[in-house]
């Protein structure tokens, strides 16, 4: 799971795939953190990925760098407490001028049946 973390950090910008329906949805995402050895995403409860998620929670993410790219593939699960959500947006304080973590708005989550493997061009896949 860190490495997984360490490697979305450094992407910067990963992929974050839902369904809606019968019709896959892609967005870019870019906050992620570990709290108490889960790895967490960010995003706003009045967004349609957060409906999404909400109506079905199995989710995959891809990101790129250097040639490798990862794939995350799991259920997120919604954590509402106050101290989970403190800590991504300390993470992430240009966050603090749209979320907050005493809002009604500010959703974290984490992922449950983690899967996570590293590709390459040159290398075979690597499981995390």
């Amino acid at each position: 799971m860190n490495e997984a973390y360490e490697f979305l950090k450094e992407c910067k910008t990963y992929y974050l795939a839902t369904v809606e329906g019968d019709q896959p949805r892609v967005r870019p995402f870019g906050t992620v953190n570990v709290f108490e050895d889960k790895l967490y995403i960010q995003t706003g409860k009045t967004k349609n990925v957060s409906h999404q998620i909400e109506e079905n929670s199995k989710v995959e993410l891809c990101g790129f760098k250097d040639g490798d790219w990862i794939r995350v593939s799991g259920n997120l699960v919604r954590d509402d407490r106050v101290e989970a959500k403190k800590a991504m947006l300390d993470n992430y304080p240009e966050l603090r001028n749209m979320y907050d973590e005493n809002d009604d708005n500010t959703e974290v989550l984490y992922f449950e049946n983690m899967s996570a493997t590293i590709y390459g061009f040159t290398h075979a896949p690597k499981e995390l």
